[in-house]
């Protein structure tokens, strides 16, 4: 079976850092575009990064830009969102996602709240 399990986030104070996992199993992170999305209460999800293991280029949302980072392990199949400088306004539930032509697939959430 195919799927991405997340685990990371929590409770933290503002200016602290989290760091979110996202494990596939089932299919190889390198064949896919990951990103990581948010959807915080009463608004609409955001896709705030995004990379492909064959881009240099990776994106960030302007609002997380310089904040947060995206790495992988290859070895583990497992993609990172560094999370530093964290706001209030960051919190929300963090979704990761890889995609293809072949597929989508979401992991579970996780929730990050950041107190002020």
């Amino acid at each position: 079976e195919k799927q991405l399990v997340q685990s990371g986030g929590g409770l933290v104070q503002a200016g602290g850092s989290l760091t979110l996992s996202c494990v596939a199993s089932g299919f190889r992170f390198d064949d896919y575009a990951i990103g990581w999305i948010r959807q915080a209460p009463e608004k609409a999800r955001e896709g705030i990064a995004c990379f492909k293991s064959s881009n240099p280029n990776t994106y960030y949302k302007d609002s997380v830009k310089g904040r947060f980072t995206i790495s992988s392990d290859n070895s583990r199949n497992t993609v990172y969102l560094h999370m530093n400088t964290l706001k209030p306004d960051d919190t929300a539930v963090y979704y990761c996602n890889a995609r293809n032509w072949a597929g989508n697939y979401w992991g579970q959430g996780t929730q990050v709240t950041v107190s002020s």
